[in-house]
């Protein structure tokens, strides 16, 4: 239980699943560990919540797809409750004209699927998957590791280069060529260059802009492509995807077991207001409620912004650090929309034997020209006529999420500003929402009948509830100037930061946004390397 009067070996900002999986971490070596987490549940972002009484829904993040199994398996977290199911197909994108076009985990059979629509599509499909899969082989290893530390000097400079040169041993010049492409050019260059039809390119284009600022005609737009075929689930399947049996909150609740299992204290209702430092060295937090705590080092599993610019004082930092933080790009441009279902609704042209995996996912996608219309649009602080809204109905295939009958839906919509040209949020929440439910009813005709109750997460309520600097559900734009070693700023990727024993184990830094539970395993081996070599001094 947390008392004031003890002294931890660290606290940990943030129950969300990377602070929760950082603490989990060092308790099993042997550390004592607090984390105090602002709202009633752990979990931030990844978490399971009623709509209505008894209708039980993953609010924010919904699919588990990088969940890395190096933290399943060292956290033994299906010890804990966690369990998934893969999702099969992967996507489902209909089309418009009463034709749907599946991307199945099998890619044979997504390539005879494109054929019906281009036969050259199919055969190129499989040549872009193989090569896909080899390229983020590579960067793989890098997820569960620190970036190359640009500010290392001497030997250690001399070791940075030959962990780099082991990394990418193997690779040849055509797939560094394709790897440097993928990293900083753009998904429509790429798919017009490669695919014919445009039923493919939409199916394509579903599956690799989750959450990314801009078009898909804007440099460095290709990189979720790569992304999201990085392994994951219990059995290490690159681009896996799965529903969460509980909802997206049993992957949190399990880290949480874990991490108490191995001693550690978790306090809820307790948001932190600053974070202490005495003489350029982090020794502790104090809560809202004035209690203080005191420790060895402090990891923040808040975003930069909020860490940086909120929660530590700006006389202990240096002033360009301040300025770089402050010019990361944040801005949504996500929003959500959760439905309690009195029934499961008609998709205009399912196959009526279709398979309950395959009625749970519908994503409604605009053209690749439509998506970048949409990106644009919302840059200049308007709300697109026309979204992108990926549609989950994951009580197919897990029915405790509410009574027999019943049914959720979960949606993920994609490029809405931040901060409106006019008016605000709060004034646009609703009509927002029944905006979302029409476009989705043009492929679901009878689901408003069936609606008993709903809640929209625009991006100001995912910054109010969930702690996410505007809406930003990656704590920081995922783009070439801001992955690797340029995240969340050059010089200090590391997840060390200018106050000494403070360190940053989110989503801002490497390697970024998703539930992988990386950020928050890489910073907690940080802090384990740093007390090795203080002790060893």
């Amino acid at each position: 239980m947390a008392t004031q009067d003890r002294i931890y070996d660290a606290i940990v900002v943030g129950g969300g699943h990377n602070g929760l999986t950082a603490a989990a971490y060092l308790a099993r070596a042997g550390r004592s560990v607090l984390v105090v987490e602002r709202r009633p549940i752990v979990g931030g972002a990844c978490v399971t919540e009623e709509v209505i009484p008894g209708h039980r829904v993953s609010f924010t993040s919904y699919i588990a797809s990088m969940l890395m199994p190096t933290v399943i398996r060292d956290l033994d977290l299906g010890s804990h409750g966690l369990r998934m199911v893969a999702c099969d197909p992967i996507l489902t994108v209909p089309l418009g004209d009463g034709q749907i076009i599946r991307w199945w985990a099998d890619p044979e059979r997504t390539a005879r699927e494109i054929a019906r629509f281009s036969a050259s599509d199919g055969a190129a499909f499989l040549e872009v998957d193989r090569k896909l899969k080899a390229l983020a082989a590579y960067l793989q290893p890098f997820f569960l590791e620190p970036p190359p530390d640009l500010a290392a000097k001497g030997l250690d400079k001399l070791r940075e280069g030959l962990r780099l040169a082991r990394r990418f041993r193997k690779i040849n010049g055509v797939e560094m060529g394709e790897m440097v492409t993928f990293l900083t050019g753009s998904l429509g260059d790429f798919l017009d260059r490669h695919f014919e039809a445009e039923e493919t390119k939409r199916m394509i284009l579903a599956n690799s802009v989750y959450g990314k600022h801009g078009g898909p005609y804007e440099p460095g737009s290709a990189v979720g492509m790569l992304f999201h075929l990085l392994s994951g689930g219990d059995h290490s399947v690159q681009g896996f995807n799965g529903h969460v049996m509980g909802g997206m909150g049993a992957i949190t609740g399990a880290i949480a077991a874990a991490a108490r299992g191995f001693g550690a204290d978790i306090l809820t209702d307790a948001p932190v207001t600053r974070i202490d430092v005495e003489q350029g060295r982090a020794t502790g937090v104090t809560l809202a409620d004035g209690r203080s705590f005191r420790a060895d080092v402090v990891l923040s599993n808040a975003d930069p912004k909020r860490t940086f610019l909120g929660l530590v004082d700006a006389a202990h930092l240096p002033a360009d650090f301040r300025a770089d933080i402050a010019a990361i790009k944040m801005g949504g441009p996500a929003a959500k929309l959760n439905l309690a279902l009195s029934g499961e609704p008609t998709v205009i042209g399912r196959a009526p034997d279709a398979s309950p995996l395959e009625r749970s996912l519908l994503s409604i996608a605009p053209t690749l020209e439509g998506a970048q219309r949409c990106a644009d649009i919302a840059r200049f602080g308007d709300i697109p006529e026309h979204l992108w809204i990926d549609c989950v109905i994951p009580s197919l295939v897990d029915d405790s999420l509410c009574p027999p009958g019943h049914h959720m839906m979960t949606c993920f919509i994609q490029f809405v500003p931040y901060k409106l040209r006019e008016g605000t949020w709060d004034d646009h929440r609703e009509a927002f929402a029944d905006s979302i439910i029409r476009q989705i009813t043009r492929h679901m005709p009878d689901l408003p009948e069936k609606i008993i109750g709903r809640t929209v997460l625009t991006p100001l309520d995912l910054e109010r509830t969930y702690g996410l600097t505007e809406g930003n559900i990656f704590h920081g734009d995922l783009h070439p100037g801001a992955l690797f070693s340029m995240r969340p700023v050059p010089r200090w990727s590391q997840y060390r930061t200018p106050v000494e024993g403070l360190y940053l184990c989110g989503a801002g830094a490497h390697p970024g946004g998703g539930v992988t539970g990386a950020p928050g395993h890489n910073a907690a081996m940080q802090v384990l390397r740093d007390r090795k070599r203080r002790r060893q001094r």
